[in-house]
Protein backbone atom coordinates (compact mmCIF):
# COMPACT_ATOMS: atom_id res chain seq x y z
CA UNK A 1 0.00 0.00 0.00
CA UNK A 2 1.70 3.28 -1.13
CA UNK A 3 2.49 5.67 1.97
CA UNK A 4 2.29 9.31 1.67
CA UNK A 5 4.55 11.74 3.43
CA UNK A 6 3.64 14.80 5.12
CA UNK A 7 5.72 18.04 3.58
CA UNK A 8 4.85 19.99 6.76
CA UNK A 9 7.18 17.73 8.68
CA UNK A 10 10.09 17.28 6.30
CA UNK A 11 10.09 21.17 6.41
CA UNK A 12 10.47 20.83 9.95
CA UNK A 13 12.98 17.82 10.39
CA UNK A 14 14.80 20.30 7.70
CA UNK A 15 15.30 23.43 10.16
CA UNK A 16 15.51 21.06 13.08
CA UNK A 17 18.64 20.03 11.23
CA UNK A 18 20.29 22.90 9.50
CA UNK A 19 20.39 24.57 13.47
CA UNK A 20 20.86 21.76 15.40
CA UNK A 21 18.09 22.82 17.77
CA UNK A 22 14.36 22.77 18.23
CA UNK A 23 14.19 26.12 19.75
CA UNK A 24 16.11 27.42 16.60
CA UNK A 25 13.79 26.37 14.60
CA UNK A 26 10.65 27.03 16.39
CA UNK A 27 11.34 30.77 15.79
CA UNK A 28 12.27 29.99 12.32
CA UNK A 29 8.48 28.41 11.58
CA UNK A 30 6.88 30.79 13.88
CA UNK A 31 5.35 27.85 15.99
CA UNK A 32 6.24 26.52 19.44
CA UNK A 33 8.81 24.06 20.66
CA UNK A 34 6.22 21.85 21.47
CA UNK A 35 4.55 22.15 18.09
CA UNK A 36 8.18 21.33 16.34
CA UNK A 37 8.68 18.31 18.91
CA UNK A 38 5.87 16.66 18.02
CA UNK A 39 6.28 17.10 14.79
CA UNK A 40 9.87 15.36 14.51
CA UNK A 41 8.24 12.29 16.75
CA UNK A 42 5.22 12.23 14.15
CA UNK A 43 7.80 11.73 11.33
CA UNK A 44 10.24 9.57 13.62
CA UNK A 45 7.59 7.08 14.38
CA UNK A 46 7.73 7.14 10.64
CA UNK A 47 11.11 7.04 9.27
CA UNK A 48 12.72 5.56 12.74
CA UNK A 49 15.47 7.71 14.54
CA UNK A 50 16.54 10.76 12.96
CA UNK A 51 18.16 12.57 15.69
CA UNK A 52 20.66 11.75 18.64
CA UNK A 53 19.68 13.95 21.61
CA UNK A 54 21.57 15.07 24.60
CA UNK A 55 23.17 17.98 25.33
CA UNK A 56 22.47 21.42 24.14
CA UNK A 57 22.44 20.84 20.65
CA UNK A 58 20.98 18.06 18.06
CA UNK A 59 22.67 15.56 16.00
CA UNK A 60 21.74 13.65 13.27
CA UNK A 61 22.04 9.86 13.37
CA UNK A 62 23.25 8.16 9.72
CA UNK A 63 19.40 7.65 8.88
CA UNK A 64 18.99 11.42 9.87
CA UNK A 65 21.92 11.98 7.31
CA UNK A 66 20.71 10.07 4.41
CA UNK A 67 17.27 10.97 4.79
CA UNK A 68 18.15 15.12 5.36
CA UNK A 69 19.35 15.43 1.40
CA UNK A 70 16.07 13.57 0.31
CA UNK A 71 13.84 15.62 2.37
CA UNK A 72 15.48 18.61 0.37
CA UNK A 73 14.68 17.47 -2.93
CA UNK A 74 11.33 16.49 -1.49
CA UNK A 75 10.77 19.83 -0.35
CA UNK A 76 12.32 22.04 -3.26
CA UNK A 77 10.53 19.65 -5.88
CA UNK A 78 6.82 20.42 -4.03
CA UNK A 79 7.44 24.24 -3.77
CA UNK A 80 8.26 23.94 -7.59
CA UNK A 81 5.69 22.06 -8.72
CA UNK A 82 3.30 24.58 -6.15
CA UNK A 83 4.79 27.47 -7.97
CA UNK A 84 4.63 26.94 -11.39
CA UNK A 85 0.61 25.65 -10.91
CA UNK A 86 0.10 29.01 -8.79
CA UNK A 87 2.42 31.98 -10.74
CA UNK A 88 3.54 30.50 -13.88
CA UNK A 89 6.83 30.63 -15.26
CA UNK A 90 9.50 32.50 -12.96
CA UNK A 91 11.16 35.55 -14.83
CA UNK A 92 13.34 38.32 -13.91
CA UNK A 93 17.13 39.33 -12.72
CA UNK A 94 18.90 37.29 -10.15
CA UNK A 95 22.24 39.32 -8.91
CA UNK A 96 24.80 36.43 -6.88
CA UNK A 97 27.72 36.91 -5.21
CA UNK A 98 30.34 34.55 -4.44
CA UNK A 99 34.01 34.84 -3.22
CA UNK A 100 36.51 34.00 -6.07
CA UNK A 101 37.53 30.13 -4.63
CA UNK A 102 33.80 29.41 -5.14
CA UNK A 103 33.63 30.29 -8.24
CA UNK A 104 34.97 27.86 -9.97
CA UNK A 105 34.66 24.35 -7.64
CA UNK A 106 30.90 25.16 -5.59
CA UNK A 107 29.12 27.30 -8.47
CA UNK A 108 29.33 25.68 -11.72
CA UNK A 109 26.48 22.42 -10.40
CA UNK A 110 24.06 25.15 -8.92
CA UNK A 111 24.29 27.44 -11.59
CA UNK A 112 23.51 24.56 -13.95
CA UNK A 113 20.05 23.64 -12.26
CA UNK A 114 19.24 26.59 -11.59
CA UNK A 115 19.19 27.54 -15.35
CA UNK A 116 17.46 24.17 -16.21
CA UNK A 117 14.85 24.99 -13.67
CA UNK A 118 14.55 28.67 -14.40
CA UNK A 119 15.54 29.68 -18.02
CA UNK A 120 13.64 32.56 -18.07
CA UNK A 121 15.90 34.77 -15.28
CA UNK A 122 18.74 36.30 -15.75
CA UNK A 123 21.60 35.64 -13.82
CA UNK A 124 24.52 38.55 -12.98
CA UNK A 125 27.21 37.03 -10.95
CA UNK A 126 29.90 39.27 -8.90
CA UNK A 127 33.18 38.37 -7.76
CA UNK A 128 34.27 39.59 -5.06
CA UNK A 129 36.34 39.16 -1.57
CA UNK A 130 33.71 37.97 1.52
CA UNK A 131 33.94 41.27 3.17
CA UNK A 132 33.63 43.14 -0.15
CA UNK A 133 30.23 41.00 -0.28
CA UNK A 134 29.03 42.02 2.69
CA UNK A 135 29.71 45.46 2.44
CA UNK A 136 27.63 44.98 -0.97
CA UNK A 137 24.61 43.07 0.31
CA UNK A 138 24.31 45.72 3.38
CA UNK A 139 23.86 48.42 0.16
CA UNK A 140 21.24 46.24 -1.77
CA UNK A 141 23.54 45.97 -4.84
CA UNK A 142 23.09 42.18 -4.71
CA UNK A 143 20.45 39.97 -3.75
CA UNK A 144 22.29 37.19 -1.97
CA UNK A 145 25.74 36.09 -1.91
CA UNK A 146 27.71 32.72 -0.32
CA UNK A 147 30.43 33.94 2.20
CA UNK A 148 33.14 32.70 3.82
CA UNK A 149 32.79 33.64 8.00
CA UNK A 150 34.82 32.34 10.59
CA UNK A 151 32.85 29.25 12.82
CA UNK A 152 29.99 30.94 15.16
CA UNK A 153 27.61 33.96 15.30
CA UNK A 154 26.32 35.05 11.69
CA UNK A 155 23.41 37.26 10.06
CA UNK A 156 23.73 34.43 7.49
CA UNK A 157 22.54 31.34 7.20
CA UNK A 158 25.54 28.17 7.93
CA UNK A 159 25.48 26.20 4.73
CA UNK A 160 28.39 23.93 5.40
CA UNK A 161 31.59 24.34 7.76
CA UNK A 162 34.86 23.02 6.07
CA UNK A 163 38.57 22.73 6.86
CA UNK A 164 41.26 25.55 6.09
CA UNK A 165 44.06 23.78 4.64
CA UNK A 166 47.52 25.06 3.60
CA UNK A 167 48.17 24.43 -0.33
CA UNK A 168 51.64 23.91 -1.95
CA UNK A 169 52.87 22.64 -4.97
CA UNK A 170 53.08 18.51 -5.53
CA UNK A 171 56.56 17.84 -3.95
CA UNK A 172 56.97 21.38 -3.21
CA UNK A 173 59.41 23.06 -1.08
CA UNK A 174 57.92 26.24 -0.47
CA UNK A 175 56.45 25.49 2.70
CA UNK A 176 60.30 24.99 4.12
CA UNK A 177 61.29 28.47 3.22
CA UNK A 178 62.22 31.22 5.98
CA UNK A 179 60.32 33.29 6.00
CA UNK A 180 57.33 31.82 4.73
CA UNK A 181 55.76 32.32 0.66
CA UNK A 182 52.54 33.13 1.46
CA UNK A 183 50.67 34.21 -1.45
CA UNK A 184 47.05 35.88 -0.70
CA UNK A 185 44.31 36.47 -3.24
CA UNK A 186 43.59 40.15 -1.82
CA UNK A 187 43.87 41.87 1.56
CA UNK A 188 40.53 41.65 1.96
CA UNK A 189 40.51 38.26 1.94
CA UNK A 190 38.08 36.70 4.45
CA UNK A 191 41.43 33.96 5.27
CA UNK A 192 43.86 36.53 5.70
CA UNK A 193 43.49 37.79 9.18
CA UNK A 194 43.40 34.34 10.73
CA UNK A 195 46.51 32.44 8.49
CA UNK A 196 48.16 36.22 9.68
CA UNK A 197 47.29 36.02 13.60
CA UNK A 198 48.27 31.88 13.22
CA UNK A 199 51.62 32.89 12.42
CA UNK A 200 51.94 35.33 14.47
CA UNK A 201 51.16 33.56 17.79
CA UNK A 202 53.57 30.31 16.59
CA UNK A 203 56.53 33.48 15.77
CA UNK A 204 56.69 31.99 12.33
CA UNK A 205 57.71 34.82 9.99
CA UNK A 206 56.38 35.48 6.59
CA UNK A 207 56.11 37.21 3.90
CA UNK A 208 53.56 37.96 1.30
CA UNK A 209 54.70 37.39 -2.03
CA UNK A 210 51.85 38.06 -4.39
CA UNK A 211 48.81 39.93 -3.67
CA UNK A 212 46.25 40.61 -7.49
CA UNK A 213 43.31 39.37 -6.93
CA UNK A 214 43.05 36.84 -8.94
CA UNK A 215 42.95 33.47 -7.85
CA UNK A 216 44.41 32.30 -11.11
CA UNK A 217 47.23 34.26 -10.44
CA UNK A 218 47.68 32.93 -6.75
CA UNK A 219 47.29 29.37 -8.28
CA UNK A 220 50.01 29.59 -10.52
CA UNK A 221 52.38 31.16 -8.17
CA UNK A 222 51.36 28.00 -5.88
CA UNK A 223 51.94 26.02 -8.45
CA UNK A 224 55.35 27.14 -9.38
CA UNK A 225 56.12 26.51 -6.10
CA UNK A 226 57.03 30.17 -5.27
CA UNK A 227 55.00 30.25 -2.16
CA UNK A 228 52.18 28.61 -0.51
CA UNK A 229 48.64 29.90 0.12
CA UNK A 230 45.37 28.74 2.02
CA UNK A 231 42.44 27.85 0.46
CA UNK A 232 39.35 25.46 1.87
CA UNK A 233 40.12 22.06 1.84
CA UNK A 234 36.62 21.60 -0.92
CA UNK A 235 38.32 23.94 -3.30
CA UNK A 236 41.64 22.60 -3.79
CA UNK A 237 42.25 21.60 -7.35
CA UNK A 238 43.90 18.01 -8.20
CA UNK A 239 47.25 19.06 -9.14
CA UNK A 240 47.99 21.01 -5.96
CA UNK A 241 48.66 19.30 -2.39
CA UNK A 242 46.95 19.76 1.19
CA UNK A 243 49.94 20.29 3.29
CA UNK A 244 49.90 18.80 6.55
CA UNK A 245 50.41 21.45 9.45
CA UNK A 246 53.31 20.69 12.09
CA UNK A 247 56.46 22.69 12.29
CA UNK A 248 56.73 24.78 9.56
CA UNK A 249 52.45 25.63 9.06
CA UNK A 250 50.53 26.63 12.29
CA UNK A 251 46.99 24.72 12.71
CA UNK A 252 44.48 26.85 11.06
CA UNK A 253 40.33 26.84 11.97
CA UNK A 254 37.24 25.56 10.14
CA UNK A 255 35.31 28.10 7.77
CA UNK A 256 31.78 28.67 7.34
CA UNK A 257 30.19 29.10 4.09
CA UNK A 258 27.14 31.11 5.22
CA UNK A 259 23.85 32.61 3.01
CA UNK A 260 23.65 36.00 2.96
CA UNK A 261 20.22 37.57 1.80
CA UNK A 262 19.56 41.63 1.15
CA UNK A 263 17.07 43.33 3.36
CA UNK A 264 13.59 42.56 2.23
CA UNK A 265 11.13 40.16 0.49
CA UNK A 266 13.20 37.87 -2.17
CA UNK A 267 12.07 37.79 -5.11
CA UNK A 268 10.58 34.09 -6.65
CA UNK A 269 13.59 34.04 -8.29
CA UNK A 270 15.57 34.42 -5.83
CA UNK A 271 13.96 32.12 -4.11
CA UNK A 272 14.35 29.46 -6.49
CA UNK A 273 17.90 30.06 -6.57
CA UNK A 274 18.25 29.89 -2.51
CA UNK A 275 16.73 26.43 -2.77
CA UNK A 276 19.00 24.88 -5.74
CA UNK A 277 21.93 26.37 -3.22
CA UNK A 278 20.49 24.38 -0.21
CA UNK A 279 19.93 21.21 -2.38
CA UNK A 280 22.92 21.23 -3.66
CA UNK A 281 25.37 22.13 -0.50
CA UNK A 282 23.72 19.23 0.96
CA UNK A 283 24.34 16.19 -1.60
CA UNK A 284 27.06 14.18 -0.78
CA UNK A 285 28.34 15.60 -4.55
CA UNK A 286 30.02 18.51 -2.12
CA UNK A 287 32.65 15.97 -0.87
CA UNK A 288 34.60 15.84 -4.32
CA UNK A 289 34.11 19.21 -6.36
CA UNK A 290 37.14 17.41 -8.30
CA UNK A 291 34.37 15.27 -9.94
CA UNK A 292 31.65 18.16 -11.25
Amino acid sequence: MTRNLDITLLRTFVAVADRASMTAAANVLHLTQSAVSQQVARLEDVAGALFIRGGRTLRLTSDGERFLAKARRLITLNDELWADMAQGPIDGLVRLGAPYDLVGTWLPPILKAFSQACPNVDITLICLSSTELLTAIQDGVIDLALIEEPVGKSAGECLTIDRLVWVGAKGGSAYLKTPLPVSMVTQTCAFRPVVLRALSECNLAWRTLFESGSIDATRATVRADLAVTVWLASTVPNDLNILPHGENLPKLPSFAINLHLANGRPSRAVDELIQQIRHRLGAPMLADPAAW
